[in-house]
Parts: structure tokens; sequence; C-alpha cells
């Protein structure tokens, strides 16, 4: 079975990228998203192109339903069993507060209180066990939690990242009694030092854990009765992909599966058109979602915070996410100012174009206004036409008016105060962090990315935009290209000396074994299989690491350590890169060592998705659309029947089932032969001789 499909689940729309391997042919289809249960557009969405559900090979899903309960509060009711004196570290954090000014703090963690219950133990950070557990208090801990209604269960001992026997007698204990297999324990999450980091990502793991067992349960359910006998992968935060019951067990791993899924196609088809270097842009109906790839790599992070208070350190693609979406509303504050988001019409009912009960305007509005969108051709297929009326009347009111502006006027500021917003994300992942954004291209999908491109390129001072042959579904692309991927972490603690390359094999040894037996075990073909090894490392005294990437060596037992001599080169060139000096005589420490196992699926053909048609393009029609303060007479153009080599000068508008494009006057774009289109700057005229 040849057949792949990837649904990537947004707040809009759904969207599926179906590829025939044996075919080298690709689907694509984009459906509104199904609420409460995101399953009924996830079927939808599939059964546009595939009838019979058993022809396919695999289902791979960006899913966003840990993200949206974590970010709603709508996870599971959980408790907590922790060491005597530790019950608050969830509300303490790291004693940071939403806001600077004022005495009192408003946050709320996921675990209230009074669900936070304390046992006797205790062990010390050199992994002595100070105090054995009380397996009876336990017991009755974990009772009293399944009297009180708890779904989920979190254990999290502290220093059991150190050792966890303690923490693993309690867990074997709570799971001998609690109804479900919803328990989570620290150290079997996070074996990694600093309580809290390592308390909030178990924690947000229980909370997520019926939710998204539940819902992906629901969709395997489906699939199942539709004759689906393939392979179901769900995409990690980190780019690669796991099996249901790694998402299950490990959910807060989904934290940002979709994004991280646009992401890896991103990068893929960028370095295929010969651009390494490239920030991308995911536009959808909620978000506008901001990533920096170098060397064709995306740039990871070891954690990151959903919402204030709510950390999850395990490994993701550094993604700066802001609401500035199509569907983000727009609105006049009391000080007379023009805000974008971050309330967002969604799906249901939509921007007031869609005739569904909404009544305030969208980005999504203002682009009807300005004829930047076909009224008579909605993407999504839900619609039958769009009413530029109402969304002329709602911009009039609401930001028009307050503003004391003409309804176009109003639409333009919209516009502008959005792409302002969105360069505003570019420049924080590119010039904040020291790279040049005119060395990067620009990469826009998700279904509005495309037509704010031109205005991102001036606003930010990027070179180029390349808008991939399918914008408005590369998420979903991203599921069927990316990895498999398992990410291992464990805190080691000790100055470097003689004795690490033997404290470090063992270690190494377990997550590598670990790893190839998930590979093992999947039904994927890979076409090769890596590790990647770092260590956090850092100065005695100090209290922030830098990532030590350190070179694999395979030999007959597997791989194995690096010497002393060359992870203090490795140190010194990672510290020296980050800080531009070393310290003479400083004494360096080994904090964590972080193993990756990566099955490498194999890449389909870009080439295959280039269009074959070879006539000439010509527009099919042309349509006013308003640029700055005049309406300009603009060509239209089926996007997909474009032959490789095509130049059109802007202003232009192309068209396509999943987005529309939109190429500025002064602008020009061009078709490479993967069906890319390339946005540059027009070169002034020649002169006259």
């Amino acid at each position: 079975m040849s057949v792949l499909v990837g649904v990537d689940v947004g707040g809009t729309f759904t969207d599926v990228f179906v590829l025939d391997e044996a075919a080298g042919t690709a689907r694509v289809a984009k459906v509104p998203t199904s609420r409460p249960d995101q399953s009924g557009g996830f079927l939808d969405g599939i059964g546009v192109h595939v009838a019979d559900f058993g022809a396919l090979g695999a289902v791979v899903h960006g899913t966003t339903a840990g993200t949206n309960a974590l970010l709603e509060r709508k996870g599971a009711k959980v408790g907590v069993i922790t060491t005597q004196g530790f019950r608050d570290v969830l509300e303490m954090r790291r004693r940071d507060r939403r806001q600077t000014w004022g005495l009192r703090g408003d946050f709320t963690p996921v675990v209230p209180r009074d669900l936070r219950l304390e046992v006797p133990e205790r062990v010390l950070a050199d992994g002595t066990v100070h105090t054995p557990v009380d397996l009876d208090a336990v017991r009755a801990a974990a009772l009293e939690l399944r009297e009180a209604g708890c779904d989920a269960i979190a254990v999290l001992f502290v220093n059991s990242y150190a050792n966890p026997a303690n923490e693993a007698a309690a867990l074997e204990a709570v799971r001998a009694l609690w109804p479900t297999p919803h328990v989570s324990g620290s150290a079997e999450i996070l074996p990694e030092l600093r309580e809290f980091e390592r308390f909030s990502t178990t924690a947000l793991n229980a909370y997520l854990q019926p939710e998204v067992a539940g819902y992906l349960d629901r969709l395997g359910g489906a699939l199942g009765r539709g004759g689906f006998g393939g392979e179901f992968l769900i995409v990690q935060s980190n780019g690669g992909v796991m099996s249901v019951e790694t998402a299950c067990a490990r959910p807060v791993r989904t934290a940002l599966s979709g994004p991280a899924a646009g992401v890896t196609a991103a990068a893929y088809i960028a370095e295929s058109a010969g651009f390494p270097d490239v920030i991308t842009g995911d536009m959808g109906g909620t978000s506008f979602d901001v990533a920096l790839v170098t060397d064709g790599t995306p740039a990871l992070s070891p954690q990151t915070a959903i919402d204030f208070g709510m950390v999850v350190r395990t490994p993701m693609i550094e993604i700066a996410t802001i609401g500035a979406g199509g569907g983000s509303i727009a609105w006049v504050d009391k000080g007379g100012l023009l805000q974008i988001g971050p309330e967002s019409a969604g799906s249901t009912p939509g921007p007031v174009a869609y005739g569904q009960g909404n009544t305030r305007p969208t980005v999504t509005d203002a682009n009807v206004v300005l004829g930047r969108i076909d009224p008579d051709n909605p993407i999504g297929g839900a619609l039958d036409r769009l009413d530029v009326a109402a969304a002329r009347s709602a911009i009039a009111a609401h930001v028009g008016a307050p503003l004391g502006l003409d309804p176009l006027a109003a639409a333009e500021a919209i516009l502008t105060v959005a792409n302002a917003r969105m360069a505003g994300a570019i420049r924080l992942v590119s010039i904040e962090r020291g790279h040049d954004p005119k060395d990067f291209a620009f990469m826009p999908f998700g279904g509005g990315g495309a037509l704010h491109a031109g205005a991102l390129l001036r606003e930010v001072g990027l070179g180029r935009a390349i808008i991939p042959r399918y914008p408005g579904v590369t998420s979903a692309m991203g599921c069927v290209i990316a990895d498999m991927r398992q990410d291992f972490v464990q805190t080691v603690g000790g100055m470097l000396g003689p004795e690490t390359p033997g404290v470090l094999a063992p270690l190494l040894e377990a997550h590598v074994a670990d790893g190839m037996a998930t590979l093992d075990a999947a039904r994927s073909r890979f076409a090769r299989r890596e590790v990647e090894v770092s260590l956090d490392m850092a100065y005695l005294g100090q209290t922030h690491t830098v990532a030590v990437p350190i070179p694999v060596r395979h030999g007959a037992d597997g791989v194995e350590p690096p010497t002393v001599d060359e992870i203090a080169a490795a140190f010194d060139a990672a510290y020296g890169a980050a800080f531009g000096r070393l310290l003479p005589g400083g004494v360096r420490r080994v904090l964590n060592l972080r193993t990756s196992v990566i099955g490498r699926r194999p890449k389909f053909d870009l080439a295959s998705l280039a269009p074959t048609n070879a006539a000439p393009a010509t527009p099919r029609a042309t349509r006013p659309v308003h640029f700055g303060d005049r309406w300009h007479e603009t060509a239209l153009y089926a996007r997909l029947a474009l032959p490789v080599g095509t130049v059109i000068r802007g202003p232009a508008i192309l068209e396509q089932p999943d987005t529309t494009i939109l190429i500025e006057p002064g602008q020009t774009g061009t078709v490479d032969r993967f069906g890319n289109l390339i946005l540059t700057f027009s070169q002034p005229a020649e002169p006259a001789p």
C-alpha cells in the first residue's frame, strides 16, 4: 500500500494531503474543522479523495487537540501525589508573575490545591533514599483522589530524576488500583533536574491524557470501521512522528503538533528549492506561527510555555505564535487604537463574509472587501458565496466609524495592523536572535499566508518569498514527510573528568536501545536510522547551560560514548559561539545527556508536484483589487495550471482550491521546477535609449 495521507486539524480548516507514492501524484482537500469533536472534519477531509480507507498504507495526523485543551483549560480533572512539603511547586513556579506590578498574582494551576496530596518520602539530590516511600499513604491518597472524581493522576516526587525507586514503587501501587491507564510519573516523563519544569510537564501530561487518548481512540475506531488497516501516526512537537500508543501515554509531546508539521514540510521544500535558510509563516484562521530554519534544520527549543505558568519541557520546534490569523477579529480599544486578535471567529461562525452569524470584522473580511479574495469561489468548498456587503458593513461599523475612516480605508488599516503584527513576529525569530532577514527567504503557508507575503517582504526587508505548490495544506504535507523520532534526556550532574565517559555509556546505551526498539516496532519504512547526541553543559557556578552537540561513533557494541577530550573541545566550540569567549581555568559541568533516535522516512520527489502543462500562461479574467489608496485592474490566473518557468508581474492574483496568492504591484512571481512560486521585487525598467 503506497497511499499516504497527512491530516492537519486547524482552528478553522482541516487540511488533507493524499500522496500516491507509486503513481507519484498528490491530491489535496480543505474542509471546515468540526466542533466540538474534531474527528468529524478529519474523516470528511480524507473522504474527499479516498473512498476506501483499506487502500491507505498510513495516516499521519498533526493534531491541535492537546494545544486547544491547554489554551482553553479544558483538560481532565487531575490529582497529584507528591513529596511532603512540595504540594505548591506548581503554584510557585519560578516566582514569576503574569504582570510586573501588583501584590497578588492571578495564576491558577491546572491542579487545584485540594487535589495535590503529600505523602512521606524523600530522595536526596545525589540519589540517596533519605526516606522510603510510605506506600499505605500513597494508596490512601490515590483512593481519595479517585473518590474526588479525578480522571488522571500524576506522581511528582522531588529528585526522582536522580533515583526513581520511590516514585516507581508509588506508581506501581497507584496503577494497581487506578481505574484507567491515565497515570503519569515525573521520572518517566522527564528524568531531568529542576522540579518545577518536571512537575509542570508531568502534570500537564496527566491533564491531557484523557482528552487526547479519547480523541485518538475515536479517530482510530472510525478509521477501522472504514476499513483502514495501515499505520496511524501522530506528529510530535519536535517535528517527528510517533505511534498512537506513545501519543496516548505522552500527549504532552503533541503540544505544538500541527505547527511543527508545517515547519518540517517548509524546511524540506525550501532546501529542495535551493534556499536552506528560510523563515516560515503559517497563517491559519486563528494564529500566525513563525519559525526559523537554518541549513535546512528547524531550530529546536528544550521547553516552551503554552500559556503563562504552563511550562512544557520537551524538545519542540521553536515557534513564535501570535493571534493574527484570517479569522482574527479587528476591534478598536478604549484608547482609539486599532487591534487585531487575539480573539478569533474560528470556523464557526467564521468571518462576517461567511454569513454564519458573526457581526465583528476579521482580517479575511478586509481581504474580501478589498477584492483580494474571490467571493464567488471561497476556499474549503463549504460555502457557495461570500457576503461582501455584510463584511463591508461590519468593517464600517466596528472600525471605520470609531476611527473616522471610510470602509476601504478601514479595511486597508486592518491589513496594515495585521501585517505589522506578523512582521514583528518575524523580527522576533530573526533580528532579535542575531540573524539578518535579508539572508533568509520567507515561506508563507496556511490558508491566508500567501495573501500577505508581498506586504511582509516590504515590511521586514526579506529578499524573496517561496510559496509552495499547495500552501494551504503545507502542514498536512509535513505529516507525510516527517521522520519518526524519539527524544530522551537524563540528568548526569557531574564535573567533566575521566569518569564521565563511563557514566554516559550505560545511559546512552539505554536511550539508543529504547529508541531502536520503537523504530523496530513501527510499520514504517525507513531510508536510514540516525542517532544524535548532545550534552547540556556549563561552567561551575553558572545556572544557564549551552547545548553541546557530540559526534556519534558506532562501535561493535553500538554507539560509543565520547572521550573527555571530545567533550571538552565540543563545549569550548559551543560556548565560544554563544558568548564569544571562554573562561580560562573554568571547571566544566555536564548537566544532562540528550539523545535523539531518528528513523528517516523516504521523501517523495517534489518535482512530481510540478505542473506538466506547457501552454503559455494567460489570465482567465481580471478583477479590480484595492492597493493603498486606489483600485488596480488585476489579472487572475489559475495557479496550478501555470507551467514551469512562468513569470508573472504584479498586480496579479493566483487562485487555487486551498489558497489565494497575491502578487502586489512592483513584484514578480516565477514558477520554479518544483511548481513553487518565487516572489521577488521587480527590477526597475531600463531607461529608454
